[in-house]
C-alpha cells in the first residue's frame, strides 16, 4: 500500500503529494489524517498522510515510511478536505493549511509514550511490557506488527492512551493522587488505635472514612490541614498508596460556574429562534444574520439553539473575538453546559490549549467556545456554528494562512448541513448585503430585552469647547456627567482607541517629529517607562529632551493616549477610582479578568480602556459612557474606516444602561458632522448601510467589487518598485478590462522592520483566470532571496 504524504516543508516545491510504501506491519494501521515521519532528502521529516492508494505514479523506487506520530488521526477527512479548499481559495500552501489546524503543540518534535489505563481483556504479550511501568516508549512495540494492530485496539477501547510529549511545549501535567488501602473495618480499628497521640494521622484517616476515593495529594493535604510527612507515615505504613496520573490543566479551576437555566424568550427571540430550530431539525444548512441591537437578548437565543443541538446528540462551535472572550462570555456558556464546554483562545498556554483540543479530539466535550482559530475544531458531528459580533476584523487571519473565520463556518456548515447563525448588532456590510440578496436569512431583534430604551448619545463638537477656552480633554458635558455618577456612586466607561501617554512627540521650533529607525512611523511615548516605543516592530528609545533635529529644549507631547487620560482624571478627579485596560495593563495571564472582576465589585468608578472594553461587558451599574476621540479611527486610509468607526462606536454605547438604571453616552469629536458619527446618536444602523453603500458603490468598493491586495517587501527600495510594476503589467495583460488594478503604489506604511513596502490592489467581479495569475506570480517570485511577497484575497486590512 502507498501513503500520499504532504511534507512538512511550506515551499512551492513541495506543495504536492509524495509517495511513500507503507511497511507490511503497517499496513491496515496508517489511515488519512495521521502524522508520520518520512525521509525527504538527507533528512527525516514530519508530513501528514492525505491518502491510501494501492499504485504510484512515481516511477523511481518508493522509500518507506519511517514513523507514525499518531495512533489515531489527529485530522478528520472534513477537516483533509477543507485543507485542499483552503489552498484554492486562499492561495496558501496546503501543509500550512493543516498546520493552522492543529495546537501549537503539536507542530514540534514530538516523544510519544503508551500509558496503560485498564489492563482488563489486554493479551499477555502486550500486558508484560506494562508489568514494571504504568508507561512505555512507542518505540518498543512499533517494530512489532501484531502489538502495533493490538494498540490502536486498546486505544479505541479507552484501555491505552497516547501521549505525545512535545519539548517544552504539550507537556502532560501530572499530579501525585493518594487512596486507601484499607476496609472500613480495618480503617476504624486503625483510627481507635492510634487514639489522640497523632492527631493529624487521626484527621487524614478520619476524612477516607468520610469519602473512600482517590483524592490529589495536595487537596488531602489542604482540607486535612496536614503535611506532606504525615501523607508519607501512612504510604511507609501501607495504609495509603500514592501514583501519578496525568490531569487536564483547567485554565477555570479557580472559578466557580453557577448553573444557570434558559430564560423565558421574548416574542421577539422567539420568532427569530423559530428558523434557527426548524434548520437544526431538518439538518439544513442556512446561513442566519442576525442583527440584534446590544442589550437585546442575542446570547440567550445562541444558547437555546444550542440546548437543541445538544439534546440531538450533536456538537457546536461558538466564535466570539478575542477581545469579547471576556471571562462574562465564558460564565454563560460553563454556566449553562457545565463541562461540555471546551474553550479555546490565546490567553491560555501552550500546555492548557493543548489539553483543551485533546477533550475536543477524543470527543469529551461538545462545545467549543474560542476565538477565531477554534473554527477548526476537530469535532465530528456539527449541529450548528455560530459566529457573535460577525463584523469583527480579527475573524480574518492577517498572516498566512490568509483565511477568514466566516468563510471556513460557512464550508464547515454546508459539509454537516447545519445552521450557521452570524449575529451582531452592527452586521458587516458584505453579510448584510447578503442577507438583502436573500443569500442570508436577516433575522431582525431590534429591541432590548427587558424594553429599556437605547441610550441617549450627545455628540460634542471639540473645536467649539477650544473656542470657548475649554483646553481640557473633558467637555464640559461629560466631565459634569462623571462628576455626577461619581457622587450618586454609578460607574462610568471612558473609551479612546489609542494606548500610550500621547500619540507622538514633536518639535515646537521646527517640527521635527521622533520617528522609528526601522519603520516609517511616529514613535508613540509611554510615561510609565520613560520610552518612545515603535507599535509595530517593538522599537523603543529613551525620551528625548533635545530635539535631534535644531537642539531645541521645546520638544512636547501632542495627541492622547491612555496612560495620559489616567493622569488627568487623577488630577481633576483625584477621588475616582480609575482601572485602566489596554495591551499594557492587560499583559500579564489573568490580569484581564482581575482587572473586570474589581470593576464588577465595584471597586473602580471608572474603566478606562482600548477596543478591549467595548464588546462582550454588561456591569448593571454602569450608567454613562464617554468616547474620548471619536475620528481617531475616521480618518485612516482605509475604505471600511466609517464603517468601523460606526460599528466601534455603537458597540461602545451599547455598554450603557443595560439594567434598570438609565444610560447616558457622551461622544467627543472634531468632525460631528460626519454621517458615521450623526448617525450613533440615532441608533440607526439601517440609515448608515444605505449612505455606506452610496459610498462604496460610487467608488467601486466591496460588496459591489471583490478585492485582492498584493504586497511586496523587500530592503531595497528600487527592487521592491520594479517587481511591483512587473507584477501589475503582468494581471493588466492576463485580465479582462472589467478588472480594476490600482497601483504600484507605496504601502500606508512605506517601511516596517528596514524593509520597504508597495501594493498592489485588484478589484474585480468576475475574473476566471485571476486564481491561476496569481499562483503563477505567487510560484515566479518563491525563491527569490530577501523578497517576501504575500498575497490576500479578502484584504481586512491596508496598512
Amino acid at each position: 500500500m502507498i501513503a500520499k504524504v504532504i511534507v512538512d516543508i511550506p515551499t512551492g516545491q513541495t506543495d504536492r503529494f509524495f509517495d511513500y510504501l507503507i511497511p507490511e506491519k503497517w499496513e491496515g494501521t496508517i489511515e488519512p489524517g495521521m502524522r508520520v515521519v518520512v525521509p525527504f532528502g538527507p533528512r527525516n521529516i514530519q508530513g501528514f498522510v492525505v491518502a491510501i492508494t494501492e499504485e504510484s505514479a512515481q516511477t523511481m523506487k518508493l522509500k518507506e515510511i519511517k514513523e507514525i506520530l499518531d495512533v489515531t488521526p489527529v485530522l478528520t477527512e472534513e477537516l483533509l478536505q477543507l485543507g485542499h479548499w483552503l489552498k484554492e481559495t486562499i492561495l496558501c500552501f496546503l501543509i500550512t493549511a493543516y498546520q493552522v489546524m492543529l495546537p501549537s503543540a503539536m507542530r514540534t518534535t514530538v516523544n510519544k509514550q503508551l500509558h496503560l489505563l485498564d489492563s482488563n481483556g489486554l493479551s499477555t504479550e502486550l500486558s508484560t511490557y506494562f508489568a514494571d511501568n504504568k508507561a512505555i516508549k512507542w518505540e518498543e512495540i512499533s517494530e512489532q506488527l501484531n502489538l502495533v494492530k493490538e494498540v490502536r485496539h486498546a486505544v479505541k477501547n479507552g484501555q491505552i492512551e497516547v501521549i505525545y510529549s512535545v519539548k517544552e511545549k504539550g507537556q502532560k501535567k501530572k499530579e501525585k493522587v493518594v487512596k486507601l488501602e484499607k476496609t472500613k473495618e480495618e480503617l476504624q480499628d486503625i483510627i481507635n488505635d492510634i487514639g489522640n497521640r497523632a492527631a493529624k494521622q487521626k484527621a487524614v484517616l478520619s476524612f477516607f472514612l468520610e469519602h473512600n476515593k482517590e483524592i490529589a495529594s495536595s487537596t488531602l493535604i489542604e482540607k486535612t490541614k496536614s503535611s506532606r510527612a504525615i501523607i508519607n507515615t501512612l504510604i511507609t505504613k501501607n495504609i495509603l498508596t500514592e501514583r501519578e496520573v496525568e490531569v487536564y490543566r483547567d485554565p477555570f479551576s479557580h472559578l466557580e460556574f453557577k448553573k444557570t437555566e434558559p430564560l423565558l424568550l421574548t416574542t421577539a427571540q422567539q420568532e427569530v429562534i423559530h428558523p434557527i430550530l426548524s434548520a437544526i431539525e431538518m439538518e439544513h444548512h442556512q446561513t442566519f444574520l442576525l442583527h440584534g441591537v446590544t442589550g437585546s437578548g442575542k446570547t440567550e437565543v445562541y444558547l437555546q439553539s444550542i440546548a437543541e443541538v445538544l439534546n440531538k446528540g450533536k456538537e457546536a462551535i461558538v466564535l466570539v473575538p478575542e477581545i469579547s472572550l471576556t471571562p462574562q462570555m465564558v460564565h454563560r456558556f460553563k454556566g449553562r453546559f457545565g463541562s461540555e464546554v471546551a474553550v479555546l483562545h490565546s490567553g491560555l498556554s501552550t500546555g492548557e490549549k493543548y489539553d483543551e483540543w485533546r477533550k475536543i479530539h477524543r470527543g469529551q466535550v461538545r462545545v467549543v467556545v474560542g476565538a477565531r482559530s477554534a473554527i477548526f475544531a476537530p469535532l465530528t458531528d456539527i449541529g450548528i456554528i455560530i459566529i457573535d459580533e460577525e463584523h469583527e476584523g480579527s475573524y480574518k487571519q492577517e498572516d498566512n494562512p490568509r483565511y477568514h473565520a466566516r468563510d471556513v463556518a460557512i464550508k464547515r456548515g454546508e459539509y454537516h448541513k447545519c445552521p450557521v447563525v452570524l449575529g451582531s448588532a452592527t452586521p458587516s456590510l458584505e453579510s448584510f448585503a447578503r442577507a438583502n440578496k436573500n443569500r442570508y436569512m436577516l433575522l431582525p431583534l431590534l429591541e432590548r430585552v427587558n424594553q429599556t430604551a437605547l441610550p441617549p448619545v450627545e455628540i460634542i463638537d471639540m473645536r467649539e469647547e477650544l473656542r470657548g477656552g475649554n483646553r481640557s480633554m473633558f467637555s464640559t458635558s461629560l466631565f459634569e456627567k462623571m462628576q455626577d455618577r461619581l457622587e450618586k456612586k454609578e460607574q462610568i466607561v471612558l473609551f479612546l482607541n489609542r494606548r500610550g501617554y500621547s500619540t507622538f512627540v514633536m518639535c515646537r521650533d521646527c517640527g521635527y517629529v521622533a520617528q522609528c529607525q526601522h519603520c516609517d512611523i511616529s514613535l508613540t511615548y509611554h510615561q510609565t517607562n520613560h520610552k518612545l516605543k515603535c507599535h509595530y516592530c517593538g522599537f523603543e528609545e529613551n525620551m528625548i529632551t533635545t530635539c535631534q533635529s535644531c537642539g531645541s529644549e521645546h520638544v512636547r507631547f501632542f495627541g492622547t493616549g491612555t496612560q495620559k487620560v489616567e493622569e488627568e482624571l487623577g488630577k481633576l478627579l483625584p477621588h475616582a477610582r480609575v482601572i485602566r485596560m489596554d495591551v499594557d495593563t492587560t499583559r500579564r495571564k489573568g490580569s484581564h479578568e482581575k482587572l473586570l472582576d474589581s470593576f464588577a465589585e465595584g471597586k473602580g468608578d471608572i474603566l478606562l480602556g482600548t477596543q478591549m472594553i467595548a464588546k462582550g461587558l454588561d456591569f448593571p451599574n454602569i450608567t454613562l459612557v464617554g468616547v474620548l476621540a471619536a475620528d481617531s479611527m475616521l480618518h485612516i486610509p482605509d475604505f471600511r474606516s466609517s464603517e468601523r468607526t460606526f460599528q466601534l462606536l455603537t458597540q461602545v454605547s451599547g455598554r450603557a444602561g443595560r439594567h434598570q438604571l438609565p444610560g447616558e453616552v457622551v461622544v467627543q469629536t472634531y468632525t460631528p458632522e460626519h454621517y458615521s458619527i450623526e448617525l450613533v446618536k440615532e441608533h440607526d444602523y439601517l440609515a448608515f448601510y444605505q449612505q455606506e453603500m452610496m459610498i462604496r458603490k460610487r467608488g467601486g468598493y466591496p460588496p459591489y467589487y471583490f478585492m485582492a491586495l498584493i504586497n511586496i517587501t523587500h530592503k531595497e527600495l528600487v527592487k521592491v518598485i520594479q517587481v511591483t510594476e512587473k507584477v501589475a503589467n503582468f494581471l493588466r495583460a492576463r485580465l479582462s478590462q472589467d478588472a480594476q488594478i490600482l497601483g504600484p503604489v507605496s504601502s500606508p506604511i512605506s517601511r516596517m522592520k528596514d524593509k520597504y513596502r508597495y501594493q498592489c490592489i485588484i478589484k474585480y467581479r468576475n475574473e476566471p483566470e485571476l486564481t491561476n495569475s496569481l499562483r503563477e506570480i505567487q510560484q515566479h517570485y518563491l525563491n527569490e532571496t530577501d523578497l517576501h511577497l504575500s498575497i490576500d484575497m479578502n484584504p481586512q486590512m491596508f496598512m
